[in-house]
């Protein structure tokens, strides 16, 4: 054996030996170029070997521990002034050391919840175009927590991630949360020290799953049954395999029978004229619950001026996937009903004359459709991009489409088993594993996913917030909760709503704890998108409740809040008083009043200095007022000053001698 290959082994043989005995560990979130937190002292904690010294420097200060017998190790690193970059060094006593760079220390936010939390900078770029393209703010870093369930207890660390406190760029946000962009940016800009954004979030799942096993068991012991019943490897497995399987199945069969794919209906030669025609909006096919494919092409003409060009294709958004075809050429899929389609078109692909546009809908459940109030058009040029204005050169599509069924299938049989939808799963994975690691506040958006029980959400939240407040050991760590944004379809009669009663529920739950306030999305939703687009707004408005919770800025002005009611001996009229000026309108809409029999009607209402009046429309005196109660109330038009809506509340009138009447 050579003398450079016996050195080779020896090195092999130290460096395995080093890194057996090296086990000085820190958490995935300790990585280069984090944000730690300002002003507190910071957690740093990890593992090691039971027993060894384990020494952590940040900024000129050491601190020293050592390891417990189960090998864990923390230390609480002094408080120290917004600054960076710095060096954090952790080493063991065999002088293994961990070096992370460019570190900061700022103010660190978590974001979480679900879907309205997820969705991305790229899903909202048409409406911020310019002030995405010119995202570049170095001290605003980005930190996404990866999905990950457990059934059987807390974890002590996440899942590696491809977001490692990156920088805030437009190519680093892209596929990142846009209320944690905005929100660290806008945060940037008022306070002017580094920002960490933690985004923790996963679209459709339920509060209970975020919330502690302790936290549910004297209450809700059947959620944690639930939870426990699934603790088994071997039956996740083999359920989640069976339903893979039965997917490619199921997939394969829809191919092998589909005419249009044996048949090549995509191209533009391919003689459509057999087929029917319908107009988009109308019903597609005769069954509410269609299972299979369904084809649909349209005929668009092009002028030499537009052949050739790139272009953008809007095709509003569609129920529940489609893949989308360009003169035979595939130009966008998407696999579910809810993001918005805009299939960029390369150059040379549209022709002088006629081209078709094919889309093939693909459903597993429920009925094939278009969403209305969404664009469906080609856009040219350099603003094809934007939709907030909309492209100045666009070629409207028509709603006429030739339509035609592919095939027809069996419902595809189903085991998931979703995890994540389970009690305590999220919490146990996801959300223990961050704590200790310091933090200026907490975002909470979700709910939506509770709105067909919303009767248990608030005593749920409090828990949910109070569990999370004992895993960081700090009783009064501040939340923002989102309340719920006006979706579906308006009306104007009163509703019993399900979404009404989780906004309820969330705002009586931020007006009962300390440390609680409630940013409100009333008037930034949309009828037909359960994924509103105005996340800049909304992240100013969480903004504001920061301001006003964390830095104790007074003069912020946050949502209007009801103080008191008043109503005269003759019971014609409810004055109801607010905390500040509202803007004057002799015409608001959104308010009802009951009576005795508790039905509740439409009421007239005015806003004069800090005061709405309402014309009292039952006989007798009035028991109950509301404003805003509805899926979504689209005519609210009582608003602040700075702004800002009064949002959904519910009161009861109970009659007193003098007719005052406090909250």
């Amino acid at each position: 054996m050579n003398l450079k290959r016996t050195t080779f082994l020896v090195c092999v043989m130290l460096a395995g030996m080093l890194a057996a005995h090296g086990a000085v560990k820190l958490p995935q979130l300790f990585q280069s170029s984090m944000v730690l937190q300002r002003q507190v002292a910071i957690p740093v904690w990890g593992w090691a070997n039971p027993g060894e010294r384990v020494t952590v420097t940040l900024n000129k200060k050491k601190c020293e521990t050592t390891a417990a017998a189960d090998g864990t190790w923390r230390v609480d690193m002094p408080a120290m002034k917004a600054g960076g970059p710095y060096t954090l060094e952790v080493s063991g006593e065999d002088g293994a050391v961990s070096i992370l760079s460019d570190v900061l220390i700022g103010d660190v936010w978590l974001c979480s919840g679900q879907s309205n939390i997820d969705v991305t900078i790229e899903r909202v770029y048409p409406n911020y175009t310019d002030e995405i393209d010119h995202f570049d703010i170095n001290k605003v870093r980005l930190f996404r927590v990866q999905n990950e369930t457990s059934t059987h207890g807390v974890k002590t660390d996440i899942r590696p991630t491809s977001i490692n406190w990156k920088p805030l760029t437009k190519q680093n946000a892209w596929l990142f949360s846009a209320v944690g962009s905005f929100l660290g940016k806008r945060m940037f800009e008022k306070t002017g020290v580094p920002q960490g954004i933690i985004v923790n979030s996963w679209g459709g799942t339920p509060i209970e799953a975020w919330v502690s096993a302790d936290s549910l068991r004297r209450d809700y012991p059947m959620l944690v049954k639930k939870t426990q019943f699934f603790d088994n490897e071997e039956y996740v497995r083999a359920q989640a395999r069976a339903n893979m399987l039965a997917n490619q199945q199921w997939s394969k069969l829809l191919n092998e029978q589909d005419p249009g794919i044996v048949e090549d209906w995509t191209s533009v030669g391919y003689d459509d004229s057999s087929w029917s025609e319908v107009n988009q909006y109308s019903q597609l096919v005769r069954s509410r619950n269609f299972v299979g494919t369904l084809w649909l092409r349209q005929h668009v003409q092009i002028d030499k001026e537009h052949a050739g060009k790139a272009a953008r294709l809007l095709l509003g958004t569609l129920f529940d996937s489609d893949v989308t075809y360009l003169n035979g050429k595939q130009i966008g899929t998407t696999g579910y009903q809810y993001p918005p389609r805009r299939y960029d078109i390369p150059e040379g692909l549209l022709r002088e004359g006629e081209n078709v546009i094919t889309v093939r809908f693909i459903n597993k459940y429920g009925s094939p459709h278009f969403i209305k109030e969404k664009p469906y058009l080609l856009a040219f040029g350099d603003d094809r991009f934007s939709q907030n204005p909309m492209p100045k050169d666009v070629v409207a599509l028509s709603e006429t489409w030739r339509i035609h069924v592919g095939t027809e299938m069996p419902n595809c049989p189903s085991s998931d088993v979703s995890l994540q939808n389970l009690p305590t799963t999220l919490y146990n994975a996801v959300l223990y594993p961050l704590a200790p690691f310091a933090l200026s506040g907490v975002v909470w958006y979700q709910g939506e996913s509770n709105t067909g029980n919303p009767a248990p959400y608030g005593d749920l939240l409090e828990k949910m917030i109070g569990c999370w407040r004992d895993c960081w050991q700090r009783p009064e760590m501040p939340f923002v909760v989102v309340q719920l944004a006006n979706h579906m379809a308006p009306s104007d009669q009163p509703q019993n709503s399900g979404w009404a009663q989780l906004r309820e529920a969330q705002r009586l739950t931020a007006q009962k704890m300390d440390r609680v306030e409630l940013a409100t999305a009333i008037d930034l939703g949309e009828t037909v998108d359960i994924h509103p687009l105005r996340k800049k707004e909304l992240a100013e408005r969480i903004g504001q409740c920061f301001d006003r919770l964390v830095f104790k800025d007074k003069k912020v002005m946050l949502m209007p809040q009801l103080q008191s009611t008043y109503i005269p001996s003759d019971m014609k009229t409810i004055t109801l008083k607010f905390d500040q000026p509202l803007r004057p309108c002799d015409e608001l809409f959104e308010y009802e009043v009951a009576g005795k029999d508790g039905r509740f009607v439409n009421a007239k209402a005015r806003s004069e200095g800090n005061t709405v009046i309402i014309t009292s429309p039952v006989e007798g005196y009035p028991c109950r007022i509301r404003h805003a109660w509805k899926d979504n109330p689209i005519r609210l038009n009582t608003y602040s000053l700075t702004g800002l809506p009064v949002g959904p509340f519910e009161k009861n009138l109970d009659i007193v001698i003098d007719y005052h009447l406090h909250q």
